[in-house]
């Protein structure tokens, strides 16, 4: 199917609509907002004598809706001016105009009746050919589209976005009895391309992969908690980021979610899947009974499984609901001998085998825990899918689990997997003892490069559809590797290009990633053709290693901190005048010196969900791997004329100085790090490395020859250098800014406007980094300098003075 998706229609506007449409918004595409006609004004629209004739009360539900959706936090739009693509109306003056759209998505209450009479309304104004999907989360798509014409059921389906849209990767698409296949394939590859989503058929049973298995999981542990005489801090303890999922764990992120939202889905599946073997499970426990009666819901309530109070000293408290009083208590501390044991582990795969050998509670409930899982998820083939790897991807997509069910049970092995099965009283799925038969010990394999899985009907290891359009470092680190340090890992991408990922705790810039980063200029320069930067952890760096900073501080070794950044200042100018083409790929927070590394990069292909800036404030000193430098030279570059210079320099000066860190790569740009026409954006994070290569070949292809270098930085002296040590003086009068704030600023104040200059001068980039590097210096002699290092690196906040 060649379609291109232009124009889309929204068909309400809840929170999840206006998350969609704001998704559809943020790729380029136009969205036309619908939403029902209030049944009367409200009192303040009968106070300015308004009526239902009037346009402002008509639109009212939509726009109010929309409005709060920009306004929430995080935000669903990548830059406030996307939401100018979207277009708000109502479904009685509005509804002709979804004939001129590409697509049609329902997004209205979760009730089959109303989504019926919805549907029998767009039919009318439908043109034949469109797509017209319904985002519904368990309702049988079979029963939506009947009595709909041949066209509508062939070209509709279901396409289940999670909650929320920008954020969550999950797409679930699930087949009607008469969808076209080719109406499938278009779908599955948009959303992946396009969406930037993990797209995963799902067949038309309730809840679909990602519920059915998510509330599994956690009704598995509604039960546990009580059986194993369990706190609700334990539990969210033991099922946070230990183990690869989200900090809100499970219960915080049931009071995120909703209780009512996960008691429908629960009911649901309980009350239609009678055939599953642990039907029972779905029931609900008295506690959630209790708490659905006195709409302790969560976060929309007030209060859930935790509830925030002030006390009688003004301060906040979070406390914590006591399931077996049903009375909210202080949080209590929590600790297990076994996760101690995995204080050194970094990687989250090779934790698993420890925390199930746990001989504490802790160990206790991760056997009970993935023992229900893994039988569990055995069964639901070929029910909710006839691939395994599909729900493995439904939950890491769709719940921010770092690895899915099959996965895990290989990181523990399959025999340990049926052991913990066992002890539940439970069975896997005959088709495992199958694939044990047949001598395959696991559910996922590498080979050349790419992930297999275990193919049930056919018995054999087979390769994972869709890959080609990836680089997964995972699959290539081993069998590529070209150079490898403490810091770092280069591989070999293909046709002439490598890439230098990051290894050290949370991607930090230290002395061996800087001479990894060094080495991979070297090869580039000798043997290949280009070099990309970039990885596939959380983040792509959090910036430079500052305990190592604040030792050499401590130890007034300055010779020493002054070779360091003089390496890190020389690491990122070869970036820039390598002779190939550098390619940066950020991805995450990329804070400080990982911004800098972008900063001087020939080209970023940043990922949308790019959190970038130079945060250095935070912790007492200016940029001093080139960022400050590079922030003069963009903004000689951008100066005009007369007073504007002063402008531009101080717009970039303010970016620094109030530690600006962009909420979406689109929002880089407004903050001078990214550059249009030169920068790209991605919002598919797995395709990026694929695509940051491509740039590198295209590049080098085309011929490239490294930039000269530049001496013609114009620096505006002593006339930049009033104006902003005024502007400090007064921010300290007021009490803006503490002194130490001041001194800070006036260091960064000084290597922007290129230091005490008489007149507007010319100067290299090597001048400014030199100016740069002695502030930095200077600022790491200051005590609270010092102290905000120390406090950073305690608390992982910057401190103010």
């Amino acid at each position: 199917m060649n379609k291109h998706i232009n124009k889309v229609a929204v068909i309400g506007s809840g929170i999840m609509g206006s998350g969609i449409a704001c998704h559809f918004a943020n790729i380029g595409v136009e969205v036309l907002l619908l939403d029902i006609v209030p049944r009367e004004p409200n009192d303040k629209e009968k106070a300015k004598d308004l009526t239902l004739k009037d346009n402002i009360v008509r639109n009212r539900l939509v726009n109010d809706s929309l409005a709060a959706a920009l306004k929430s936090k995080p935000s669903p739009i990548y830059h406030q001016k996307f939401a100018n693509r979207i277009i708000t109306g109502n479904l009685e003056d509005d509804i002709s105009k979804i004939a001129k759209v590409d697509w049609i998505i329902e997004v209205v209450v979760e009730r089959l009746d109303i989504k019926k009479l919805v549907f029998e309304n767009i039919e009318k104004y439908r043109t034949p050919g469109t797509l017209i999907t319904s985002n519904t989360s368990g309702i049988p798509i079979k029963f939506m589209s009947e009595g709909r014409s041949d066209d509508f059921q062939e070209h509709f389906c279901g396409t289940h976005f999670f909650n929320p849209a920008r954020y969550l990767k999950l797409f679930e698409i699930i087949p009607g009895p008469k969808t076209n296949p080719d109406v499938l394939d278009f779908l599955n590859g948009y959303g992946e391309k396009f969406l930037g989503k993990t797209s995963v058929v799902a067949k038309d049973t309730p809840a679909f992969i990602g519920n059915r298995i998510g509330i599994f999981s956690i009704q598995s542990l509604f039960h546990a908690v009580k059986d194993l005489g369990m706190t609700v801090e334990e539990v969210d303890k033991l099922t946070g980021p230990v183990i690869g999922r989200p900090k809100s764990a499970t219960f915080r992120t049931v009071d995120v979610v909703g209780l009512d939202t996960l008691v429908h889905v629960a009911n649901g599946i309980h009350e239609n899947c009678k055939d599953d073997e642990r039907l029972e499970l779905f029931k609900l426990p008295d506690f959630i009974t209790t708490m659905m009666e006195n709409q302790w819901l969560g976060s929309k309530s007030g209060q859930g499984f935790y509830k925030k109070v002030k006390g009688d000293n003004g301060n906040s408290e979070i406390l914590t609901l006591d399931l077996d009083t049903m009375e909210y208590r202080s949080k209590k501390s929590t600790k297990f001998a076994t996760l101690e044991l995995t204080k050194t582990i970094d990687k989250v795969v090779d934790r698993f085998s420890v925390l199930t050998s746990g001989k504490d509670k802790a160990g206790e409930f991760y056997r009970k825990s993935f023992g229900e899982l893994f039988a569990y998820v055995s069964h639901r083939i070929p029910e909710i899918t006839d691939e395994l790897y599909k729900i493995d991807d439904a939950m890491k997509a769709g719940f921010g689990w770092e690895h899915g069910p099959f996965q895990i049970w290989d990181a523990v092995g399959l025999d340990k997997g049926l052991e913990f099965i066992s002890a539940q009283k439970q069975e896997a799925a005959q088709w495992v003892a199958e694939m044990k038969e047949a001598g395959i010990t696991s559910f996922y394999s590498l080979k050349n490069g790419a992930t297999y899985f275990y193919d049930i009907p056919n018995k054999e290891m087979v390769k994972i559809p869709g890959q080609d359009a990836f680089i997964i470092l995972d699959n290539i680190r081993q069998s590529k590797e070209v150079f490898k340090n403490s810091g770092v890992v280069i591989e070999d991408l293909g046709d002439g290009i490598l890439n230098c990922e990051f290894q050290s705790k949370m991607n930090t810039i230290g002395g061996d990633v800087l001479a990894g980063l060094n080495k991979a200029i070297d090869l580039a320069e000798k043997d290949f053709q280009g070099l990309v930067v970039g990885n596939q952890a959380a983040n792509f760096s959090v910036g430079a290693n500052i305990g190592m900073i604040f030792m050499m501080a401590v130890e007034q070794e300055y010779d020493e901190l002054n070779m360091a950044i003089k390496m890190f200042q020389d690491t990122m100018m070869r970036m820039r005048y390598s002779s190939i083409p550098t390619i940066s790929a950020p991805h995450g927070m990329t804070l400080g010196g990982g911004c800098e590394l972008s900063l001087h990069a020939d080209k970023v292909v940043a990922a949308a969900e790019t959190y970038i800036g130079l945060v250095e404030f935070g912790v007492g000193v200016i940029p001093g791997g080139g960022g400050s430098k590079e922030f003069a030279l963009r903004a000689s570059d951008s100066f005009r004329k007369g007073d504007v210079e002063l402008n531009i320099l101080q717009e970039y000066f303010l970016t620094i100085g109030m530690a600006k860190v962009s909420t979406s790569a689109y929002e880089a740009y407004d903050l001078g790090i990214l550059q249009q026409g030169k920068d790209i954006v991605v919002v598919n994070k797995d395709r990026q490395i694929a695509m940051a290569k491509a740039h590198a070949k295209l590049m080098a292809e085309a011929g490239y020859t490294k930039p000269p270098k530049r001496n013609d930085v114009k620096v505006l002296g002593k006339q930049a250098l009033g104006m902003f040590l005024v502007g400090t003086d007064a921010m300290e009068a007021s009490h803006y800014i503490s002194e130490h704030d001041k001194k800070i600023a006036n260091k960064l104040a000084y290597v922007m406007a290129g230091g005490d200059l008489s007149e507007p001068s010319y100067v290299s980039e090597q001048y400014l980094l030199d100016l740069e590097r002695e502030a930095f210096l200077s600022l790491c002699t200051e005590r609270k300098t010092l102290e905000r290092i120390q406090h950073m690196l305690k608390t992982g906040k910057p401190l103010r003075n």
